[in-house]
């Protein structure tokens, strides 16, 4: 094998999924901790120490205690590259996780021990069953009083419509929690409360042997033969090539506050999981290992350093090698390009880059050169489908609250809308500006944003819509008797595409009735 495709074969990208509060930042940080990228624990929610790599590092995500942009980390372990996206839980930011999970080839799911899977969680998990994605999953918080295993497996089953096999089992749990049986490995771990070090375990090929006893007593060694005898009898072996398909799902037990239960699942995890998986461009399958350089943008993050006003759009490598200061072509514009200084994540801190392989995620700055769902190839038309903008749910006319900062407040809606936090639509009747989210929370961010980041103050005013719509065509006269008839509601987008802007759903039902030729779309995709 050459060492091209070596390389290419050694990396790992995946993202880390769950509600909020599941503790996924807190096991991406655990990850890194073991990668050797971190070497404190606690480093993310604690604000003593300025100078280890966090995931959440927006002001507004400290303060708040949750991830709304998707962070970006990579790391060596053992002989694996490792790419990690954090996405964000909170479902007002639902849209950014769901194009992450593009540029990904598996995914970690984590779910409460104590709530089982939630509403945020069976959402994402129709996204990777769409794209047949492999999927582990990590019940977490096991320190705690939660629900019986058992019962948790058979909710995950329901509920994500997967079948599970778990590969390491929990010893009781809350006060009573012993550690975790690893069944992949056939190794006992033992758990001592720590939230600094890694626990002990012990080989432990023979659970039937009275030695078990010792370690956790009798009435807990009973039960643990009983589960496993359980386990083997139900559920059917662990078989590689059914999780590459997506058909079965891993499950692994452990608390991620308290390190305990992670480093299972990363072994068994880089043993497992898929290197780069070919990709679906319009034209054609790219695999990963032919020598061409594409890739596609599936972000764009402004203001990643406060204190130089840049956007980094983030590009995944589908096929090749990519260098520094080569030229590559941006299909859109037909123009080749060239990047002197690429840059790669650990977490906030960002170095220089002179090569990337298919599967790594690479940050190019950007002055207002890309948008979500560009293409970047050697010189090939190629062009990458399935990067959703979805049509927004809650609308506010955004103002200007200072006359005096009306350049900075366009130029920060410029970027922060070209990142694709939100959407701006432009009212063809009295020239307003829009702005379209699928939640509440993400005004606040852009207020929040506007303000800190540009030092443009905005003020919301209420607008009742019920949804916006791209209408599009063969029959022009219709159009235009649309357009006509419909004239107070129509905007354009930031493309200058026809957007109408219905403000009930009975009002959009009677319109698609009274013109069949007219098409409505609910993603900006079509």
């Amino acid at each position: 094998m050459s060492e091209f495709s070596a390389e290419i074969k050694r990396r790992r990208t995946f993202a880390i999924i769950s509600h909020p509060d599941a503790g996924k930042t807190t096991l991406t940080e655990k990850l890194l901790l073991f990668g050797g990228a971190i070497h404190v624990a606690g480093a993310v929610k604690s604000n003593k120490i300025k100078k280890t790599a966090t995931s959440d590092w927006m002001e507004i995500e400290k303060q708040r205690g949750i991830s709304v942009a998707t962070s970006v980390m990579g790391f060596n372990y053992g002989d694996y590259k490792i790419n990690i996206l954090d996405t964000p839980g909170h479902q007002d930011f639902a849209e950014d996780t769901f194009r992450t999970l593009t540029a990904v080839d598996s995914v970690i799911i984590v779910i409460d021990a104590a709530k089982g899977v939630e509403a945020q969680t069976r959402k994402l998990m129709e996204v990777c069953r769409m794209r047949k994605t492999p999927v582990i999953v990590f019940v977490n918080k096991l320190d705690r009083e939660g629900k019986d295993p058992f019962d948790l497996l058979d909710e995950i089953e329901a509920e994500l419509h997967i079948h599970v096999r778990p590969l390491s089992w929990p010893i009781d749990m809350g006060q009573r929690f012993k550690g975790v049986y690893n069944i992949y490995e056939r190794k006992l771990n033992l758990y001592t409360p720590s939230k600094q070090y890694v626990t002990e375990n012990i080989e432990f090929k023979n659970i039937q042997s009275p030695e078990l006893e010792t370690h956790i007593g009798e009435s807990q060694a009973a039960k643990l033969r009983a589960d496993i005898e359980l386990i083997e009898g139900v559920y059917p072996e662990f078989d590689t090539d059914t999780y590459l398909k997506g058909d079965i799902a891993p499950v692994f037990f452990g608390s991620a506050l308290n390190n305990f239960g992670v480093k299972e699942l990363l072994d068994c995890f880089v043993r497992i999981a898929p290197s780069p998986r070919p990709v679906q461009a319009l034209e054609r399958t790219i695999e990963p290992e032919e020598e061409a350089f594409s890739g596609f943008i599936f972000k764009i993050h402004a203001n990643m350093d406060p204190n130089h006003r840049s956007c980094i759009a983030f590009v995944k490598i589908c096929s090749g090698r990519f260098e520094r200061n080569a030229p590559y072509k941006h299909v859109r514009f037909g123009k080749m390009m060239r990047f002197s200084s690429p840059t790669a994540f650990m977490a906030q801190k960002k170095e220089t880059v002179d090569e990337a392989y298919a599967g790594d995620i690479v940050g190019l700055p950007d002055t207002g050169n890309f948008k979500i769902g560009d293409s970047l190839t050697a010189g090939e038309e190629l062009h990458f489908k399935g990067l959703p903008s979805f049509s927004p749910e809650m609308f506010k006319y955004i103002e200007n609250a200072d006359p005096m900062k009306a350049k900075q407040l366009a130029k920060g809606i410029d970027q922060l809308m070209d990142e694709g936090v939100a959407q701006l639509f432009t009212n063809q009747f009295n020239g307003r500006k829009i702005i379209g989210t699928v939640g509440q929370l993400q005004f606040e961010v852009i207020q929040y944003r506007l303000l800190h980041e540009y030092g443009a103050q905005c003020k919301w005013e209420p607008l009742n819509l019920y949804k916006a719509c791209w209408i599009e065509s063969d029959n022009e006269e219709m159009l235009a008797s649309f357009k006509k008839r419909k004239a107070q509601y129509m905007a354009t987008d930031k493309e200058g595409r026809d957007v109408y802007l219905a403000d009930s759903g009975y009002v959009l039902s009677m319109a698609q009735q009274d013109f069949p030729d007219i098409r409505f779309h609910f993603t900006s995709e079509f």
